[in-house]
């Protein structure tokens, strides 16, 4: 999986989660997931989340977002799985970078009451799609946040980083796979 930071402020509107959109803005051909920094204000037409419909919004002012596009599988209960990871991964750097205890549930990051992320995965014809993103200041929530302020963390840092720790997650994933046998398979030495 390729990984790549963007040093350009790219606000968040949920066009972005689309297929190809990393290619189209970034050149990277294949399964990839970038970061970026910028505001988020998803339009009703972009939501993804039916539930998120008639909510307060999805809105901040100043985030830290990843997409991820891959090409594996457009199986939509995968992608929630990496999704989910994905929250996981994003955990337990922040816990390590900044010492304080976070709470995840489902896909979603929280310090006490506040939120800390957003995130949403879906399906195009040609690849799963996902988007996470962590609040990097405070401001232009709908909802009561926390930030990566609040946990005195550098959102470069923090975005290079877990870009690092997906990355390292995927491949040890993919060498897992391959390096199990079916049962019942001949194995070096005659052994069975």
């Amino acid at each position: 999986m390729r990984t790549h930071w963007s040093e350009d402020s790219i606000d968040y509107d949920g066009s972005q989660l689309r297929a190809h959109w990393i290619l189209a803005r970034f050149g990277l051909v294949g399964d990839a997931c970038v970061g970026f920094r910028g505001a988020c204000n998803v339009v009703t037409d972009e939501i993804a989340d039916l539930e998120d419909l008639d909510g307060p919004g999805i809105a901040a002012n100043d985030m830290v977002h990843f997409v991820w596009e891959t090409f594996t599988s457009c199986d939509l209960l995968l992608a929630v799985h990496r999704q989910r990871l994905f929250a996981a991964c994003a955990g337990e750097l922040l816990q390590r970078m900044s010492g304080v205890p976070l709470r995840r549930e489902g896909d979603d990051l929280y310090l006490g009451d506040g939120k800390l992320s957003i995130s949403i995965a879906t399906a195009s014809p040609v690849s799963a799609l996902l988007h996470f993103a962590v609040n990097a200041t405070p401001g232009g929530a709908p909802v009561p946040i926390a930030t990566l302020a609040d946990l005195d963390v550098d959102p470069e840092a923090f975005g290079r980083a877990l870009l690092a720790a997906v990355a390292d997650e995927q491949e040890s994933i993919h060498a897992a796979r391959a390096k199990v046998r079916s049962k019942g398979e001949w194995l070096p030495g005659g052994r069975s």
